[in-house]
């Protein structure tokens, strides 16, 4: 029942990005299914190749990779967020990155290829998910932006005004790396900040 009741709130989240016909949102519940994964597991493991897009429901979550054993976080997603290795997903190659669950975490899980197909059929879904890979897309080059022209006390406290109690119970290490700094630097941030 709890799964079902999750799927609906997803499809009422996404429908006002995009108003969406009664036709489109049955199909879109069709495809989705939930997936609930345990704090500090992988949704999706480094090599898999990714075919699924994934909405974090409930609780937060990562992209991370690991350079020269360094653990790298590259994205958090946080509720309701779009959580995709989109150069595998669009490429069909398999993905350097992980997904992994910071938190228990329930995700909206919805197979890109039945959802592709969907997008001749319900021109309405097609624009919905236009909409959400565009503001995925600019979510991604503000941060690029925010690296190349902010200072990591500005990116904090950006990443704490989206979601300061979440951000709170995130490890230290994963926002240092996320911020691309040292802990200890983090640690510096936080206390001036405090």
């Amino acid at each position: 029942m709890q799964k079902v009741k999750n799927i609906l709130q997803f499809i009422e989240y996404v429908n006002n990005i995009q108003a969406l016909s009664s036709n489109a949102k049955d199909a879109i519940v069709n495809l989705c299914s939930t997936v609930d994964i345990k704090k500090n597991k992988n949704l999706q493991t480094i090599g898999q190749t990714c075919r699924t897009i994934y909405f974090v429901q409930e609780g937060t979550a990562r992209i991370n990779y690991y350079k020269e054993d360094k653990d790298v976080t590259e994205y958090f997603a946080f509720e309701n967020d779009l959580i995709i290795r989109a150069e595998s997903l669009f490429t069909g190659k398999p993905s350097h990155k992980a997904i992994q669950a910071l938190s228990d975490t329930t995700f909206i899980a919805i197979p890109a290829n039945p959802l592709f197909e969907l997008f001749e059929k319900y021109h309405d879904v097609e624009r919905l998910f236009r909409k959400i890979v565009e503001r995925s897309y600019v979510d991604t080059i503000n941060r690029l932006e925010s690296l190349q022209f902010h200072t990591a006390e500005e990116r904090y406290q950006a990443l704490i005004k989206k979601s300061p109690a979440v951000v709170r119970e995130i490890p230290l290490k994963h926002i240092a790396s996320y911020l691309g700094i040292t802990q200890v630097s983090l640690s510096r941030i936080r206390a001036a900040i405090t």
